[in-house]
């Protein structure tokens, strides 16, 4: 798909790779819409963009079908989706005064990075899956964003891992499931990058975090993510598949 005038949908896209997407994405000609929680800095990144602000909780189905017509509304049926809101924690089962992991952390986690994502996804499909065919049939592509944590989690990392696991399992049925609308769907599992979460770690493990991965030996840019992302938009064949950005990196156990 031409990215070139078509509407776009990039959830977490107020800060971060969601960001640099939104970015980007504007930069290929897309119209987008900036999806967010904190809508004051999505209002920020899309003013720059030249996009819309959306002010959008992914486990709400009204507030997602809200923010999906609120963009159409603006800037037509968006063809082409950017799951990549998310949340992250680091629990050990059994904590250090002996008691069991709360199980609302755990829960809260897979709701926001898992059910959201579909929840987002199935809203979109439904309205994608009615627009007019593209060259090759195609109508729309979405991208799901899980981690490498999906494959290698680290100790403490059980909702995380599970919830990006569970993005890498829903992307292969996902994409066999809609095929007869037209909709690609591809996932990226990216690796240790510099975004403003990590930002907040001291400079000495930010170091310690980039030499660990082989080549290169630095924390993965937010634009790099952003243009992996593109390509998967414009190329059609690109269908079913989770693509590892991470400079080779596996993640030790801790």
């Amino acid at each position: 798909m031409n990215i070139q005038g078509h509407a776009a949908l990039v959830t977490g896209g107020a800060s971060g790779l969601g960001e640099a997407t939104a970015r980007a994405l504007a930069a290929a000609g897309a119209k987008v819409a900036v999806l967010d929680v904190n809508f004051a800095l999505a209002q920020k990144v899309a003013t720059e963009i030249d996009g819309i602000a959306c002010e959008c909780d992914i486990t709400s189905p009204d507030s997602v079908a809200a923010a999906i017509a609120k963009a159409a509304a603006r800037h037509g049926p968006a063809r082409i989706l950017m799951n990549i809101a998310g949340i992250g924690t680091a629990k050990r089962v059994v904590q250090k005064d002996g008691s069991a992991a709360p199980l609302e952390d755990f829960a809260r986690v897979i709701n926001v990075n898992l059910v959201g994502t579909y929840n987002v996804s199935r809203l979109f499909a439904a309205d994608c899956a009615k627009q007019p065919p593209l060259a090759d049939g195609e109508r729309g592509v979405m991208l799901f964003t899980a981690s490498v944590a999906a494959f290698d989690g680290q100790v403490g990392q059980q909702a995380y891992s599970a919830s990006k696991g569970g993005l890498v399992g829903m992307t292969l049925p996902m994409a066999r499931d809609l095929p007869q609308h037209g909709i690609r769907v591809c996932t990226i599992a990216p690796g240790l990058f510099s975004t403003p979460l990590m930002k907040q770690l001291p400079e000495p493990v930010q170091q310690s975090l980039a030499a660990s991965i082989p080549f290169p030996s630095r924390l993965g840019k937010p634009e790099e993510f952003a243009q992996l992302a593109c390509h998967i938009v414009s190329n059609t064949h690109l269908n079913g598949e989770v693509i590892r950005l991470d400079g080779a990196l596996r993640m030790a156990p801790r």
